[in-house]
């Protein structure tokens, strides 16, 4: 079992930037497929991006692309998400969370396949 932990939310205006951190709690003894989701009030908890086990894949939502990028710590099961172009709309809490689902060069991005998560670092984009 792994505990997560975020840092790094936070205001901004429209057009700016905010880099997300996860990091485990304790000592992990395996690695941990891993992404970065996110839910704003009223709306289901979605997946925004992704990273596979080794680390060689990722996998963005549509609407961040070009904008959003993450990347693994050099640290196990530690993760970035570099927000930039940051729009009203990217108002949310992140969340990070970890898969005990292994494939090699394969992000998972569904809610269903992960089993730890953090406890959330707020976001806050005004226009």
């Amino acid at each position: 079992q792994v505990q997560l932990v975020e840092s790094g939310g936070g205001s901004v205006q429209a057009g700016g930037s905010l880099r997300l951190s996860c990091a485990p709690s304790g000592s992990t003894y395996r690695r941990y497929s891993m992404g970065w989701f996110r839910q704003a009030p009223g709306k289901e908890r979605e997946g925004v991006a992704a990273v596979s086990i080794d680390g060689g894949t990722t996998y963005y939502a549509d609407s961040v692309k070009g904008r959003f990028t993450i990347s693994p710590g050099n640290a196990k099961n530690t993760l970035y998400l570099q927000m930039n172009s940051l729009k009203p709309e990217d108002t949310a809490m992140y969340y990070c969370a970890a898969s005990l689902r292994s494939t090699p060069s394969r992000p998972y991005a569904v809610v269903s396949d992960f089993q730890y998560w953090g406890q959330g670092t707020q976001v806050t984009v005004s226009s």
